[in-house]
C-alpha cells in the first residue's frame, strides 16, 4: 500500500468521498481568454495519477532535454525540451497525486507570490508551498491549500508594473481553476503567471481507488 494512503484516516476518506462532488474525467483542450505573452498555454490534463501541465516558451530555445526533480514532490518533475513543431521550448511539469495527497506538503511554511504580493483569489494571501530555480526559470514554486493546487512560472519582464490580471481557467467547457498574469512589483522585478488549479477537479478518482482497498 502506498506511504501516503496508509497515513491517512479512513474517516477523513470518506468525509472527502463525499464532499469531492466535481471530477475532471475527460481533457479537452485548456483555455482561457488571458493571453500570456510568449507562452503558448498552459494546457492540462489528468493521466492516471498524474496532472500534467505543459506550456511552450516561443522565445526560449534548448539544446537538448533537461529533467528536474520537484523538492518535496518525491513523484513529480519538471522537463524541458526543444518543441518539435516550433523554435521554441516545451516545459511539462508532471505532479502526481500521491504527493499532493501527502498531508505533509500541508505543513510547509505559508509562502506569498515571489516578492511579497499576496496570492490572487487566496483570502489569505499565502499558501503553503516549495519554492526553488531551474536552468532559465529563477523562484518557481508550487502552492498546496485545502482546495487548490497552484504552480507560479516567473516570465521576463512583462511591461506591466504593479498589474494583476486574473482570468477563469477551463478545460472544455468546464472551469478548473484560475489563471493570473502578474507584472512586475515596485523592484521591478517578480512577474509572471500564476495557475491555480481546483483540487476537487482531480480527486474523485484518485479518491475512488483509495476506497477499494477498505
Amino acid at each position: 500500500m502506498n506511504n501516503s494512503v496508509s497515513r491517512t484516516p479512513k474517516a477523513v476518506l470518506v468525509t472527502l468521498l463525499l464532499s469531492m462532488s466535481m471530477f475532471f474525467a475527460s481533457c479537452g483542450k485548456s483555455n482561457t481568454k488571458l493571453e500570456i505573452p510568449g507562452v503558448d498555454g498552459p494546457n492540462v490534463e489528468l493521466l492516471q495519477d498524474d496532472v500534467i501541465i505543459s506550456m511552450n516558451f516561443e522565445n526560449l530555445q534548448l539544446e537538448g532535454g533537461l529533467r528536474y526533480a520537484i523538492p518535496k514532490y518525491p513523484n513529480s518533475y519538471i522537463s524541458m525540451e526543444p518543441d518539435l513543431f516550433s523554435d521554441g521550448m516545451l516545459m511539462k511539469i508532471s505532479v502526481s497525486l500521491d504527493d499532493v495527497f501527502d498531508g505533509r506538503l500541508g505543513q510547509l511554511d505559508p509562502m506569498t507570490l515571489p516578492g511579497g504580493r499576496a496570492l490572487p483569489g487566496v483570502s489569505e494571501g499565502s499558501l503553503p508551498a516549495v519554492a526553488f530555480s531551474i536552468e532559465k526559470f529563477k523562484n518557481m514554486a508550487f502552492y498546496l491549500g485545502p482546495k487548490v493546487f497552484g504552480v507560479w512560472v516567473p516570465l521576463n519582464k512583462l511591461n506591466a508594473p504593479g498589474a494583476i490580471l486574473t482570468a477563469r481557467f477551463n478545460s472544455g467547457d468546464r472551469r478548473i481553476g484560475n489563471i493570473s498574469l502578474v507584472g512586475e512589483d515596485q523592484n521591478g522585478e517578480n512577474a509572471g503567471f500564476l495557475l491555480m488549479l481546483d483540487l476537487s477537479s482531480y480527486a474523485k478518482r484518485k479518491l475512488k481507488r483509495i476506497a477499494k482497498k477498505y
